[in-house]
């Protein structure tokens, strides 16, 4: 087997995989860059190989920044399968239209307004073209052997992410290569731990958080003395949240501060992303992979008002606070909640509460840093508001709970690639892994192409 890395290499974005083997050509993830320009327009530019040379596809997960460039792999010529857990596929049915959606609504607004340089400027894919891409899709079980491409086997193992998050491990008869996609927290909100997968000749492993750790703190106790805070001040609380994954975990803290009394109980919640609506939904449907008990599932349903139509969305522009919205994209790159920055940045009693990984080149992290102000829609948006950012709600785990993690694999690998990462975060984990195990690390270039079996034998681990 040889691997080449098509992206996440030096970005939090991007994921793409080629496993080269005897029998075909593999991908593993096919994601959307996000962030800074000059990785957007890897989006537009041709893919470094012709999707119709490739055999299949195997989706860790429904983020975006791992299946959003799916549509477009099919658009320009891919034929083949795209492999999945069943709880992925059902959130790709979900979320891939809605990103076709978004791009031709965004689209639309800049002819309309005329802020693109682009004459006219066009949608990435299409609604349409993204319910084609799921044509492809194939659904398989947890922790069952099947042959993608002729001579590699593959298996998903749970990765605690996400609902649906899978490792994936492969085997070719000689070498092992194991992709952790997103690695889950041992005691997430909402998830069950990443499972542990056992030695492995070849690691791949995200590093998102490779340079930080997650405060000791309860994150519902932290996000509820936020909101009584925010709320006694007649303050708007503006969330910007992925619309599968953090929405829900929030949703869950909410009901949870509610039931205790620990945020006023006339305090309007709003929920304004019919996506993440849907999304919920499939954690009744898919209870066995999260921690939730069905009584905790309905009151995450009942805690916050469902914003359905565009005009309601538009109205609560119009409304005083205080009052709290949640609304997509998590890094505030597209969405409904770009519109309730553009109302409610610019007053100091309002709140902006940033709940995850803000990849840089982002709104969130241009927030998150103290920006003065962010551009929305062609126009400089003034920030007054109070930005918080709560990053103990991230489902990413930390620098040391990777490192737990990864103790737990027994022997180590021949070499840990090191991915999905911003550079400094990538490079940490690497100094990490190397000081903490002794293993063989390395963070991959873009574009490189890496041969298994000249890879040399692993270094013994420390005790």
């Amino acid at each position: 087997m040889d691997i080449e890395f098509l992206g996440a290499t030096g970005t939090v974005t991007g994921s793409k995989y080629v496993v080269h083997g005897d029998g075909g050509k593999l991908m593993i993830d096919c994601g959307l860059f996000q962030g800074y320009k000059q990785l957007r327009l890897r989006n537009w530019a041709p893919l470094p190989l012709d999707p119709r040379t490739l055999d299949a596809v195997i989706l860790t997960h429904a983020h975006l920044d791992h299946s959003g460039y799916l549509p477009l792999l099919v658009k320009n010529g891919y034929r083949g399968p795209i492999y999945c857990s069943q709880p992925t596929f059902d959130l790709c049915r979900i979320m891939l239209p809605d990103s076709g959606r978004i791009q031709e609504e965004d689209a639309e607004h800049l002819n309309r307004h005329h802020q693109s340089r682009h004459h006219p400027a066009l949608p990435l894919y299409t609604e349409a073209e993204a319910f084609r891409a799921l044509e492809n899709f194939q659904t398989r079980p947890f922790h069952e052997d099947f042959e993608p491409v002729k001579g590699l086997q593959a298996r998903l193992l749970h990765a605690g992410h996400l609902l649906g998050s899978a490792m994936v491990r492969l085997h070719d008869g000689r070498h092992s290569l194991l992709f952790t996609g997103d690695l889950g927290r041992p005691n997430d909100l909402l998830m069950k731990p990443p499972e542990h997968p056992g030695p492995v000749d070849v690691l791949v492993v995200e590093s998102t958080y490779g340079n930080r750790r997650h405060e000791a703190v309860d994150p519902v106790a932290q996000l509820g003395a936020v909101i009584r805070r925010v709320a006694a001040r007649g303050g708007v609380i503006v969330v910007p949240a992925f619309t599968v994954g953090r929405t829900q975990t929030l949703l869950h803290a909410m009901a949870q501060l509610r039931q205790r009394g620990e945020i006023p109980a006339e305090l309007p919640i709003f929920l304004n992303s019919p996506m993440a609506v849907d999304a919920t939904t499939l954690y009744h449907r898919h209870s066995s992979e999260h921690r939730l008990t069905r009584e905790e599932c309905e009151a995450m349903f009942k805690v916050a008002h469902i914003v359905n139509t565009v005009d309601e969305s538009k109205s609560l522009n119009e409304r005083q606070g205080p009052m709290l919205i949640i609304a997509g994209s998590g890094m505030a790159t597209g969405g409904r909640v770009v519109h309730h920055l553009k109302a409610f940045a610019r007053d100091a009693a309002n709140a902006i509460v940033l709940t995850g990984f803000q990849a840089g080149g982002t709104r969130g992290a241009a927030l998150q840093a103290g920006a003065e102000a962010i551009k929305i829609h062609g126009e400089y948006v003034a920030v007054r508001a109070e930005v918080i950012a709560l990053s103990n709600l991230s489902a990413h785990a930390d620098y040391a709970e990777t490192l737990d993690w990864l103790k737990a694999l027994g022997a180590p690998p021949r070499r840990t690639f090191i991915t999905h990462g911003e550079p400094d975060a990538a490079d940490a984990l690497r100094v990490h892994i190397e000081e903490a195990l002794n293993w063989s690390c390395e963070v991959p270039e873009y574009l490189q192409r890496t041969t298994l079996a000249a890879l040399p034998s692993p270094p013994l681990a420390v005790a």
